[in-house]
């Protein structure tokens, strides 16, 4: 029988840096895993950073629906279309603001019998564990049915730190596993059993956040990236964004997280949907994002001019 691991987590906790790591580890040991990603807006994104791995065959990205409720019909139905073959792994990713035991009370049912009984993976961002303020109640939520508990964000975390996450996750969940990445075993996930834990009920409104996209223009350079993340409103939780940079022919991918922090790396391939630039969290409004971007294209010609005006003074 299948067996099918759903990951979730808080936004930027790293569950798609998990998935990677799964999905290679399943490869590497025989298996043939199916990913499915959920995403608010534009899932295509995470999953073209997959197919340097995995043919987009075995891939689905389900985009503006959310699994914990309105899009677990489609959820059931890509599951029970998934080919039959040796080895077989399904894999899903939430998106950060799933509400996790909604999730998995409805992923215990519809499946084909062909299906082991689900169970969830929870990846906990340390150093930002229930620093949230108002959205701290979600992401404990998202540790309370959850088999296996993963612990990321681990760098320049003291070990005391560590000591109280453990110990306030061990209260949620008692019967979780708790290890960090390095410790994973990929060929004894799919012997664990759902997880018996009794959840706190989440008013599900909290796990509904407003998320919009536009497209994205090609940057002068990379400082654009940090105007644009700097320029939004703390209520925007996540931003992820995929353009072209000056000159280069290649696109890049950025990720401002929750903390603050932004991600740059290479995009593999071409996004299918263009150039896009999206954000989940309250104010993610089309204009708004608009705004932002024709503020830093602004900032970059200021740039330019005054590097010119340098140039000429030499």
């Amino acid at each position: 029988m299948e067996a099918i691991i759903s990951i979730v987590g808080f936004l930027g906790a790293g569950k798609t840096t998990l998935l990677r790591h799964l999905m290679s580890s399943y490869i590497n040991n025989g298996w043939n895993p199916f990913i499915v990603l959920n995403d608010y807006e534009n899932a295509n994104l995470d999953a073209l950073q997959l197919t340097d791995k995995i043919d987009p065959k075995w891939i689905r990205a389900l985009t503006g629906s959310c699994i914990c409720c309105s899009g677990i019909n489609e959820l059931r139905n890509h599951i029970n279309r998934i080919p039959e073959r040796a080895n077989g792994i399904t894999l899903i990713e939430a998106n950060g603001t799933s509400d996790a035991c909604s999730l998995m009370e409805f992923l215990g049912v519809g499946f084909n019998d062909r299906f082991l009984p689900p169970i969830q993976v929870s990846v906990v961002d340390v150093k930002n564990w229930q620093k949230r303020g108002e959205h701290n109640e979600l992401e404990s939520n998202q540790v309370q049915v959850s088999s296996l508990i993963i612990l990321t964000h681990l760098e320049k975390i003291t070990e005391s730190r560590q000591t109280i996450v453990v110990r306030e996750l061990k209260l949620l969940n008692p019967f979780a596993k708790i290890l960090t990445m390095n410790k994973i075993d990929v060929t004894l996930l799919p012997e664990l059993l759902p997880s018996k834990n009794t959840a706190q009920k989440l008013d599900h409104q909290k796990a509904h956040w407003s998320s919009c996209s536009v497209d994205l223009p090609d940057l002068p350079d990379l400082d654009c990236i940090y105007d644009i993340c700097q320029a939004l409103p703390e209520s925007i939780l996540r931003v992820k964004g995929c353009t072209k940079i000056g000159d280069e022919k290649k696109y890049t991918y950025f990720e401002h997280n929750p903390d603050g922090q932004v991600f740059i790396r290479p995009f593999n391939g071409v996004p299918i949907t263009g150039s896009k630039f999206l954000t989940i969290g309250p104010g993610s409004e089309p204009s708004l994002l608009k705004k932002v971007i024709e503020t830093s294209l602004i900032a970059a010609n200021l740039r330019l001019q005054l590097k010119t005006d340098d140039n000429k003074s030499i």
